[in-house]
Formats: C-alpha cells, sequence, structure tokens
C-alpha cells in the first residue's frame, strides 16, 4: 500500500534481494508511471491506482506495456488485496488518513500489518488494536522508532504484557530535531515549504518532512507507542538526539536501558518487518561507530516547537481527539505546503480546531471518519 512512495520504494528494494518474498499488489495514488515500472518488474497480480483521474490513462500504460497485472478500479480496491486470501503479509505505506481503511481490513483478516502508516493507528487506536488481537493479526511497526522499541521489547514477543509485571519503566523516542533544531523563533517566522522539506537525516516524502521539521512526528509518534505498547503518555518520552543513530530506548525498571542503533535508512526496519522473527539483509550501509561524530541527547524546545505537547494533550483528552489533531495537522501541512498558511501558524491552527471540535469515543469507524471530516471542515474555516 504506497509503493511509489519512499517506504513503498525501500520496501521493494529490501524485496528485490529476498528470494522468498514475492509481490501480490500494488497500490499507489497517482503516479502511474512509476507503477507501471513497478508492475512490470515485480510482476503483481492487482495493482490498484486511487486517483479516478487516473485510470484511463494507466489503463492505456498497462495496455501498451503488454504487463499482465490486472488493474483494479473498484472504490474497495485497496481493502480488497489487503484482505485477499493469497496475501500474506501488507506493508501500510498510504500516508494520512487515507491509509486507515486497508490496514484495518488487512488486520480484520489475520495478515501482518506492517505499520508504517502511523496516522490510520493515531485515529483508530484501539479500535485497530482490538480487530488484531481477535483475529490473531499481527501489527510489526515500521518507524523507526517503534521499531527500534519493538525490537527491545522481548516482553511483547513472549506474550506478556508490557505494563504487567515488573519489566518497563518508560519508553524513550529520539528526534532528529529536523531542519530547524537550533533556528530561532525570529527565524521559523520566515520558514518556506522547500527549507522545511529539506530533513537534514532522512529521506521522505513532503507531509512527514514537515511533521518533522514542526516535530508534530513526535505528538503523533507519542500516541501511536501509547497504543502499540499499551503504556500511558506519562511513561513515554521524547529526547532530541540529531546524530538519528540510536532510533529509540526502553528504560526497564532493573535500572537497564535498551537501544537500538543503525544509520538513518528505513530499510533497516522494513527488513526486520519481513523477515521477523528472523532476519534478513536491508542493504543498509553497516553502522561503524567509530567514524561517528559524537552522539548527542537533549531535551526538546516545547517553547519553538509546540507540537509535541498537543499530541500529549490529544492523547490525555482520548476518544476521538487523536483523530482531531491528525486531520487538523494534514489539512495545516497541506496548506503550509501550497503557501496558505505560515509555517509558526501550523501549531496555532490544529490547537484552535482541538479546543473547537467535541471528542467522544471512539467507538466506530463511522464515529472517527465523522470527527477527521469535523476537523478538515473547521481546519479550513480557519485557514
Amino acid at each position: 500500500m504506497g509503493s511509489t512512495g519512499s517506504v513503498g520504494r525501500s520496501t521493494l528494494d529490501v524485496v528485490s534481494q529476498c528470494d522468498n518474498i514475492s509481490v501480490f499488489a500494488l497500490s499507489a495514488y497517482r503516479n502511474s508511471e512509476l507503477l507501471l515500472s513497478q508492475c512490470l518488474q515485480y510482476e503483481p497480480q492487482y495493482a490498484v491506482l486511487v486517483d479516478p483521474e487516473q485510470h484511463q490513462h494507466f489503463k492505456r500504460l498497462l495496455a501498451e506495456s503488454g504487463c499482465k497485472t490486472e488493474f483494479l478500479d473498484t472504490e474497495d480496491a485497496l481493502e480488497l488485496i489487503a484482505a485477499h486470501e493469497h496475501v500474506d503479509v501488507v506493508m501500510a505505506a498510504i500516508v494520512g488518513a487515507a491509509g486507515l481503511a486497508s490496514g484495518l481490513a488487512a488486520v480484520s483478516a489475520g495478515k501482518r500489518l506492517l505499520l508504517a502508516n502511523k496516522e490510520s493507528l493515531i485515529m483508530s487506536g484501539k479500535l485497530l488494536i482490538d480487530a488484531a488481537k481477535q483475529n490473531n493479526a499481527d501489527i510489526i511497526p515500521i518507524d523507526s522508532e517503534h521499531n527500534a522499541i519493538f525490537q527491545c521489547l522481548a516482553e511483547t514477543r513472549s506474550g506478556l504484557s508490557v505494563t504487567n509485571g515488573p519489566f518497563v519503566d518508560k519508553l524513550v523516542l529520539t528526534a532528529s530535531g529536523g531542519p530547524f533544531l537550533n533556528t530561532s523563533k525570529e527565524g521559523l517566522a520566515k520558514v518556506t515549504p522547500e527549507q522545511a522539506c529539506a530533513h537534514p537525516k532522512w529521506s521522505m516524502g513532503q507531509k512527514i518532512s514537515v511533521d518533522s521539521a514542526t516535530l508534530m512526528n513526535k505528538g503523533l509518534e507519542l500516541i501511536e507507542a501509547s497504543f502499540l505498547f499499551d503504556l500511558p503518555g506519562a511513561a513515554i518520552d521524547i529526547v532530541v538526539h540529531p546524530q538519528s543513530i540510536v532510533h529509540s530506548m526502553v528504560y526497564y525498571r532493573d535500572g537497564s536501558v535498551l537501544a537500538q542503533l543503525a544509520n538513518p535508512d528505513m530499510r533497516v526496519p522494513i527488513a526486520y518487518g519481513l523477515a521477523f522473527p528472523d532476519r534478513m539483509a536491508s542493504g543498509a550501509q553497516v553502522l561503524d561507530l567509530t567514524r561517528q561524530p559524537a552522539l548527542e541527547f537533549s531535551e526538546p524546545d516545547v517553547d519553538r516547537f509546540p507540537c509535541i505537547n498537543l499530541g500529549r494533550a490529544a492523547l490525555e483528552a482520548g476518544g476521538t481527539a487523536p483523530a482531531v489533531l491528525n486531520a487538523a495537522n494534514e489539512i495545516a501541512v497541506a496548506a503550509f505546503l501550497s503557501n496558505r498558511l505560515e509555517f509558526q501558524q501550523i501549531p496555532a491552527m490544529i490547537e484552535a480546531v482541538l479546543s473547537k471540535t467535541p471528542c467522544e469515543p471512539a467507538a466506530s469507524l463511522d464515529i472517527i471518519r465523522g470527527a477527521d471530516s469535523a476537523a478538515r471542515i473547521a481546519a479550513n474555516k480557519l485557514i
């Protein structure tokens, strides 16, 4: 899901190095040329292109190429391939709320879900987790931070609860700090979309690059970690680590701290998720600590980057508040990228939407979608 994005392309790169993994289906939003190229190389049975404006163009490309891949253009095409009986593993790499339904379909069908789409879990929370439990589906996080924690938490793989028993004291998510780690408040007022998308360590899409620049990615990751590992927000800290070598840490109650280290390359967590519980080659460069600069750690500046606290507030409010936070952020980031909103207005707008949108228990997908829609309407009105 999302094969033409940065995580999707990295996943296919890892798959191409492995003999016992075949690609059953690929989906993209509108990049028809790259999707065709991937279909020709990996020969999936099905391809899905979400943007209806691209359907006829893609059908023509498929026909002219002689590719045998079948194009699915039904409204539920993403859910169909995610839940298909021939699928074992689903890489959920669609950005934003658009990935929720297919992720839910995958776990409801008992698939292993490699979750690179944090927004779907943030929106649905216990709904996705409970569906996975009820259908014996595995959820393996692919975000480097949550994947690091998963690797350090042997207890989760032994069927033991993280919070029951003398195990975990707290989780620590590391943050690169983004491109504006040392930029003053005055400097942040002049930030352009091009500057915000120029991440110093990771190669990512525009939306997640802006989230990294505002540190909203950490506010969202707080919520994701709480749901994934069944821990309250008070047991999850954030530490700025500009070198992006230590991807996250688990503090145990006996004083031990376990961390996962690797070069900043998404192929590492992707390979871990594909091979789990074994390991496989990822193609990433091996980490050599003797050639690394000194590793630095500091507390985040929540005055300059208030989005972290917005994430904490939404987690504490519970219910549909995380879905509202996510929707408002998606609209704000899109407005910033199209020069309709200034960089420093992003957190202010999100906070205003949170305060204006009623919060209720996230008891069903319809309720979650309703909160998402209401937040988007409110955000667009504010813009």
